[in-house]
C-alpha cells in the first residue's frame, strides 16, 4: 500500500469508507450528474486494487469492492509520507511550520501537550 493515490482515486475510497463493501454500479450511484462512465469507474477501482487498497468478492460476473486499508492507515501513511517528504523526518519542523503559518496556536499547542502528559501519567 505504499503507492500514492491520485485525487480521484482519493475519492473513490473515501466513498467505500463510507459505504462499506460496493458493486462499480452502487459506486456510480454516489456520483451527481453528469455521473461518471461506468468503464471509467471500473478502471479506478480495479487500479485501485492492484495498489493494494481495495479487494474483490466475486458475485458471478460481477465484483463486489471493499477496502482493504481503514481511513486512519490511509491518513497516518499520508502524514508520515509529507513530514518525510517536506520536512526530512522532522515532526518538530512540521509542528513548527503550522505554529508559523498560524495553522495551529501556541495555546492550543500547549493544551495538546497538556493532554500528552495527563495521558502518559495516566498511563502510568
Amino acid at each position: 500500500m505504499e503507492k500514492k493515490l491520485t485525487r480521484r482515486e482519493e475519492e473513490i475510497m473515501r466513498h467505500f469508507w463510507e459505504r462499506g463493501e460496493m458493486f462499480v454500479r452502487e459506486l456510480r450511484e454516489l456520483y451527481p450528474e453528469p455521473q461518471p462512465h461506468f468503464n471509467t469507474l471500473s478502471t479506478m477501482v480495479r487500479a485501485l486494487e492492484a495498489k493494494g487498497y481495495l479487494g474483490h468478492t466475486a458475485y458471478g460476473n460481477s465484483f463486489r469492492y471493499y477496502p482493504l486499508v481503514t481511513e486512519e492507515e490511509f491518513g497516518g501513511k499520508t502524514i508520515v509520507g509529507a513530514i518525510s517528504r517536506y520536512f526530512e523526518n522532522s515532526y518538530l519542523s512540521a509542528v513548527s511550520a503550522l505554529v508559523k503559518e498560524e495553522k495551529i496556536s501556541v495555546e492550543e499547542l500547549k493544551e495538546l501537550i497538556a493532554q500528552i502528559e495527563s495521558q502518559s501519567t495516566n498511563n502510568q
